[in-house]
């Protein structure tokens, strides 16, 4: 059996105004996805379990069929970025952030409002590294965009809390906008020293942040300052995947992704993601969409005779969601139709092949952040065909999924 498995992140939404009350992918004119959708049938799923909203890395691993909760993203960051870590190491991933005052903890964006180029970031993350002394080896290494790593070298606890309060134990949490500071879940020395480094690092590297020229010049031009570094999903160890059936070949462009498809035991198809140069991050997001669906199309026609199955994992779709942005998703919905669904068709039928689209979450523009929503899941072709299309609306006309059950039904099964 061959395959193809499609995740456009948090793609999935909720109705909005702008749209006259549709949804982004009800708006998106995509005349191949629904070719796919009315061969096939639509269900809904919930990525993790209902009523909670999962941040990415909980729910691709969940949809890839793995338990997300021994699957800390921290270490999977480090790995997907190219870090080695030997026992006992402590990864965490991490985002640039702007603080009013570490004090008064009002954090005022938490992507230093996306305008961080990739040089600004190489030059804080060396700052960072040569200003911060803790009595312990680390290196913080920052990786795309406002996106970071970071790594205690050691024997250290990851039985911590996150210091970053949109996110706790692999959920999404909103209405939360206060610095928060690591804290142990145990009574245990090293969990205790293992909170208390976080918080020093952080500490230690926003006064470094804040008084830095790059922060000072960005702040005269009305830019968000990259003061201040949010800390979360500690890990110690990569997670030991069983490996999916058959043989997998994964795009991947980010370190997240990346990391997964490795733990996963997929061979990596990869491709230099272009630099943030300007304040404009969608022109950014654009230019990376735009060389993620060509080189998703290259993998695929350059290798389908070695491989049973394909992971795609477009990350731009989940961006205008956090930024209430439903036109561009609307926009990048409809590049990945034409770019990418437009020229599949040869394959599937070439090999005989499945294809199953979702989304690992649902990122609301009304919420700007993750919500507990089910997301669509195409799988075509089906015998049970109805003409749907592939968006939330005609997904709830379906069956439910479970996340982790996912693959094994609509992939694997007959």
């Amino acid at each position: 059996m061959k395959g193809v498995f499609v995740i456009m992140d948090g793609v999935a939404d909720e109705p909005c105004s702008a749209l006259d009350g549709k949804t982004p992918l009800e708006a998106a004119n995509t005349p191949n996805l629904d070719y796919f959708s009315g061969k096939g049938k639509i269900d809904y799923c919930y990525t993790v379990k209902e009523g909670i909203a999962p941040e990415s890395s909980s729910a691709v691993v969940s949809l890839l069929g793995y338990d997300y909760r021994i699957s800390p993203r921290g270490p999977l960051e480090a790995s997907g970025f190219g870090l080695k870590l030997t026992k006992g190491d402590l990864a965490l991933r991490c985002n640039f952030a702007t603080v009013d005052d570490i004090n008064d903890g009002n954090i005022m964006d938490r992507r230093a409002g996306r305008t961080l180029t990739t040089n600004e970031a190489m030059e804080l993350a060396r700052a960072v590294n040569e200003g911060v002394k803790l009595p312990f080896k680390f290196e913080f290494h920052a990786t795309s965009g406002h996106r970071g790593v970071l790594v205690f070298r050691g024997g250290f606890s990851d039985n911590i809390t996150n210091a970053d309060p949109f996110y706790s134990n692999g959920m999404a949490v909103s209405g939360k906008s206060k610095v928060v500071f690591s804290k142990p879940l145990d009574d245990e020395e090293d969990s205790m020293l293992s909170a208390e480094l976080v918080n020093n690092f952080i500490r230690q590297s926003h006064e470094i942040l804040d008084k830095h020229p790059i922060n000072v010049a960005r702040v005269r031009k009305g830019l968000f300052s990259a003061n201040f570094i949010l800390c979360r999903d500690a890990g110690n160890s990569l997670p030991n995947f069983k490996k999916l059936k058959g043989k997998w070949m994964a795009l991947g462009y980010m370190p997240l992704e990346k990391g997964i498809a490795k733990a996963a035991k997929m061979d990596l198809y990869s491709f230099k993601y272009p630099k943030m140069r300007g304040i404009d991050s969608y022109a950014h997001l654009y230019s990376g969409l735009y060389r993620s669906i060509k080189y998703a199309l290259r993998m695929i026609k350059r290798n389908y005779r070695k491989y049973d199955y394909f992971y795609v994992h477009f990350k731009e779709t989940d961006i205008p969601g956090h930024d209430n942005k439903p036109l561009d998703k609307v926009k990048m919905i409809e590049m990945i139709d034409k770019g990418f669904f437009g020229y599949l068709k040869w394959y599937l039928e070439k090999s005989n092949a499945k294809l199953v689209v979702t989304a690992d979450h649902t990122t609301s523009c009304r919420m700007k952040g993750h919500s507990d929503k089910p997301v669509p899941v195409l799988t075509y072709p089906s015998e049970k065909a109805k003409g749907d299309r592939f968006t939330e609306r005609d997904g709830m006309n379906g069956r439910k999924i479970m996340g982790r059950k996912l693959l094994q039904e609509n992939m694997f099964g007959k």
